[in-house]
């Protein structure tokens, strides 16, 4: 197999941290070294790097390839992003560009797993499946009813002793009774973006249901690693539509589907709220408080503060409380409303902050 790391990102979830040019992908957020780096690092076991491809949006190539400077990892760089879509398709045009055969393992740069192993052997066993030309994917068991992850259906046909299973649709994210419902059914994962086939079986499928998109790509086979790439590859993605894997081509596909279970820790870290409970389960106090760099929380409960602004942060009294202090910006807010920080970036967009994004 071949492993391509989409490295894109916007740089909005982890506002005041992350910013448009700093985004989530290269923050230190679980540990000591950035995401893409932890997620590099997962790979290595099953993936030299001459088999890791790595996609990432021209603003932030200097630091990608920063991050990864010691390695031999490929760095395929798009000239703006269009979400997840045109760079798969970018990923399997470049791949069958340099003969590849198998399939490709896409995932994203910015997830938590626990449990590497578990991963690694889940992915393995997409490999082998798909081999002969059917989309994989890894299904992450459920572990609470879940409103902010989409779903994958299982159907009753597949090896259950093999671990693996028929996929019969592809779910959004569900209202809470609906979420509950998914889990207990024990047919139902969270689709945590994973997937697995072929350069070949890619390309048909977006000749299928993005043509316009395929055929331009083929005209990349003659620019690739030349001087008018970079022109070529902007003009096909100003015209391409910005839409996800998952809406373009899983949801439509006609191809055989499979769904790989399994039970690794994961998390996308897709908030700060899933931030903190990732970090409360390795290392939170008593009290559910988690603080990191020079602040003080005092008769506190279950708050995160994160004080990276060079200044001593206080927090007292207080319970289900953010606090994020950077250089030039403080963010105060509900922990369970984090997942709306996007708010404050729009609300810095449509005022001209530029200097705050």
């Amino acid at each position: 197999m071949v492993a391509v790391i989409m490295a894109g990102g916007s740089g909005t979830r982890f506002w005041p941290l992350s910013r448009a040019s700093y985004p989530k992908q290269f923050l230190r957020i679980l540990g000591g070294s950035p995401l893409l780096r932890v997620t590099y690092e997962r790979l290595r076991p099953l993936f030299p790097d001459e088999r890791i491809l790595v996609v990432v949006g021209r603003e932030h190539e200097a630091e990608t390839r920063r991050i990864l400077s010691d390695t031999q990892v490929t760095v395929l760089v798009e000239p703006f992003g269009r979400n997840t879509a045109p760079c798969v398709g970018l990923a399997a045009r470049y791949a069958a560009w340099r003969g590849v055969k198998e399939p490709l393992a896409i995932l994203p740069a910015d997830h938590y797993i626990a449990d590497a192993d578990a991963f690694r052997t889940a992915l393995q066993k997409a490999g082998a499946l798909c081999a002969e030309g059917a989309i994989g994917t890894l299904g992450i068991i459920p572990t609470r009813p879940e409103t902010g992850y989409g779903y994958i259906e299982a159907t009753q046909d597949g090896s259950p002793e093999g671990g693996v299973y028929a996929v019969a649709r592809f779910v959004e994210k569900p209202p809470l009774e609906q979420a509950a419902v998914y889990f207990q059914s024990g047919r139902h994962y969270w689709n945590a973006g994973v997937f697995v086939a072929t350069p070949e079986t890619l390309l048909r499928e977006f000749c299928r249901h993005m043509p316009d998109f395929a055929e331009h790509l083929k005209a990349l086979d003659a620019a690739f690693h030349t001087p008018r790439c970079d022109e070529l590859l902007e003009s096909i993605y100003r015209a391409v539509e910005n839409i996800s894997f998952d809406y373009a081509i899983m949801e439509k596909t006609s191809e055989k589907v499979f769904v790989v279970p399994v039970d690794c820790g994961w998390s996308d870290v897709g908030s700060w709220l899933s931030l903190y409970e990732v970090r409360r389960h390795a290392h939170g106090n008593a009290d559910g408080t988690i603080v990191e760099g020079d602040a003080e929380a005092i008769r506190c409960r279950e708050c995160f503060v994160v004080a990276e602004g060079g200044r001593f942060v206080a927090v007292l009294g207080l319970e289900r409380v953010l606090v994020v202090d950077t250089s030039d910006a403080l963010l105060v807010a509900r922990l369970d409303s984090s997942q709306e920080v996007r708010a404050i970036v729009d609300h810095l967009k449509r005022h001209g902050r530029e200097e705050l994004l």
